[in-house]
């Protein structure tokens, strides 16, 4: 599985590569089989100040200036190289992600239509003007609201969606006109790296993206307390995600973050669909997907004919190497993440849980799992598994589902199948989360509507345009008449 010559890369800043010279380096290895893929060579402090003094400048000399309709070009450019490079980019997120390698081609057609969002919202940046005679004195008077660009974006990427997520920052902050400092995941750092490269293909000027590699715990802080940062975009953990708020002070922060994501099926709705959609859903990227459905609420006249739909299939899915163009389900990014998956449903089990499926770990293989009996205080239910875990639970009432799926402490995105449309609206309306979906899963996204959680979920949006609003800073324009 090892790519015939192992990559070596290091930060590039200022279109420059920085590697060698006494650098510290890292290897980066497959979470299948452990075969190294490459080796990063990691930004010194002095690399780190490089790359902010780097993204400073050229904002303020060069991206602020750059006309709408030029950045356009860049982003839709950039698209085009992406696309024309899709199984170059889904072999390397295969073998650094683990990702099966038709999720992985999947992955990068998101991101060229990220890149084309973009670039449509490049030119819908608008302002307004203020009715200024509408007080008192204001006669005589115009007034005009206009979005300029924040500034330097420190953008934090996780090791999930290395591609996809990573432009969800970059293609919004160049569209707005900033400059990004990026820090990918130290276990998926290499389509980074070369998106970064397409970028300087399609034209982005120099240094407008400074790509810096490292490990988060030792130059997080850094980044995110530097006083030329003006907005971070992190996506990741809770845990760091409090971490950031705390130390970003008054920069913008943008943080999406974890969840438990509840699925809810009433006795009207299709079960054929919704079980083939959620075991897409809850076991997809081997269940590493913040939105994955790891929480299915099923009313209890149609719970064993779901059961015994769902279950069939989740053991027809294949397990194995991400590069098998049949693989369903690969590896989980470590180890320890595998164990950890393994000792919450093992505990799950010893409090009174019944496995109807998996369960079984082979080194970074987990087995889709499938839970039932479970209680809301096992960690399967309240916390986040991030792994190929789903638990599915009967309920009665409409009202007992909504206390249910409410009870914890995470809301990202809900599912809900019913054919009552008066329901679903209730629905919509009652759940505590950024985003429900209406007979379709919670892990289904696209990359064009607002995205972002409650809760320990996150603060802020996704989806360009909205990512576009959090990283322009509004300006009032005041002009009085002779």
């Amino acid at each position: 599985m090892m790519a015939s010559t192992p990559l070596h890369f290091g930060s590039l800043i200022n279109g420059e590569e920085l590697k060698g010279s006494g650098r510290s380096s890292l290897e980066v290895k497959s979470p299948f089989d452990g075969e190294v893929v490459g080796t990063i060579d990691l930004a010194t402090n002095e690399d780190i100040e490089l790359s902010l003094a780097t993204a400073q400048s050229v904002f303020r000399n060069t991206m602020k200036k750059l006309p709408a309709h030029r950045r356009a070009e860049i982003l839709r450019k950039t698209g085009e190289l992406l696309a024309g490079r899709t199984e170059e980019f889904a072999q390397v997120l295969a073998l650094e992600a683990g990702k099966p390698i038709r999720d992985a081609r999947g992955e990068v057609g998101r991101a060229v239509q990220v890149l084309n969002f973009a670039a449509d919202e490049a030119k819908k940046i608008e302002g307004e003007l203020v009715q200024m005679d509408g007080a008192v004195g204001g006669e005589n008077r115009i007034g005009m609201v206009r979005r300029n660009p924040i500034g330097v974006v420190v953008a934090i990427t996780p090791f999930n969606f290395p591609l996809n997520l990573a432009l969800h920052k970059l293609g919004p902050a160049f569209a707005a006109g900033n400059t990004v400092v990026l820090k990918p995941a130290e276990k998926t750092p290499f389509t980074s790296f070369m998106l970064a490269k397409l970028f300087e293909e399609a034209g982005l000027p120099k240094g407008a993206l400074n790509l810096v590699m490292g490990i988060g715990s030792e130059m997080g802080e850094k980044l995110v307390t530097d006083d030329r940062v003006s907005k971070i975009t992190f996506t990741g953990s809770p845990t760091v995600g409090k971490i950031i708020k705390k130390q970003a002070g008054l920069k913008k922060v943008t943080l999406e973050l974890g969840s438990n994501s509840p699925n809810i099926i009433f006795n009207d709705g299709d079960i054929e669909t919704a079980a083939t959609s959620l075991v897409k859903g809850a076991f997809a990227f081997a269940g590493q997907v913040c939105i994955s459905a790891q929480r299915i609420y099923v009313q209890k006249d149609v719970y064993q004919q779901f059961v015994d739909t769902f279950v069939p299939q989740v053991k027809a899915l294949k397990i194995g190497n991400p590069t098998d163009e049949t693989t369903d389900i690969g590896p989980m990014i470590t180890e320890e993440a595998a164990k950890r998956a393994e000792e919450w449903v093992d505990e799950a089990q010893v409090q009174g849980a019944t496995l109807l499926t998996g369960g079984k770990r082979t080194g970074n293989l987990f087995e889709p799992t499938v839970l039932v009996n479970v209680e809301p205080q096992m960690k399967v239910v309240c916390q986040e598994v991030f792994a190929p875990i789903v638990s599915i639970i009967p309920f009665e009432t409409e009202e007992e589902v909504i206390g249910y799926a409410n009870d914890s402490d995470f809301g990202l995105q809900a599912g809900v199948f019913t054919k009552d449309i008066n329901r679903a609206m209730r629905l919509a309306d009652e759940l505590e989360t950024g985003g429900v979906w209406i007979n379709e899963m919670s892990t289904y996204r696209q990359d064009n509507y607002p995205y972002g959680g409650v809760k320990l979920s996150g603060v802020g949006k996704e989806g360009v345009k909205y990512a576009v609003e959090d990283m322009t800073e509004i300006k009032f324009v005041g002009i009085k008449l002779g």
